[in-house]
């Protein structure tokens, strides 16, 4: 009796593979617990993340409280660079503008089908 339960286990889980396989965005999420502990730092508590979550130190957090007793952390939404003119103004001093002459085009013969207007 054990043998088929663990065979009809296995099938399941195959056949689970195949459907998130095919639509990824209902594959359930890898949930990890991790055991820590809180402790005062300064004038505020603190926790210590595990390194195995991958974090690297200095990224943005941002923190949501869900009542009393549940918290969520993920990280903050980046700023977006802006590029800074200043450093590349005058680092292309050998430029010139382009003469009116050169800006002027020759046509040419195009070989496309005939098509009609309406």
């Amino acid at each position: 009796m054990s043998e088929d339960v663990s065979y009809d286990a296995a099938r399941r889980v195959r056949e689970l593979k195949r459907v998130f396989g095919s639509i990824p965005w209902l594959k359930p999420v890898e949930r990890k617990e991790y055991r820590v502990r809180v402790f005062k730092s300064g004038n505020s508590v603190a926790v210590r993340l595990p390194a195995d979550l991958g974090l690297k130190p200095g990224t943005e957090m941002l923190l949501r409280a869900d009542g009393d007793d549940l918290f969520s952390l993920e990280p903050a939404e980046r700023v977006k660079r802006k590029f800074n003119v200043a450093k590349v103004c005058g680092s292309a001093t050998g430029l010139k503008p382009i003469r009116d002459e050169d800006r002027v085009f020759e046509d040419r013969p195009l070989n496309w089908p005939e098509r009609d207007p309406t």
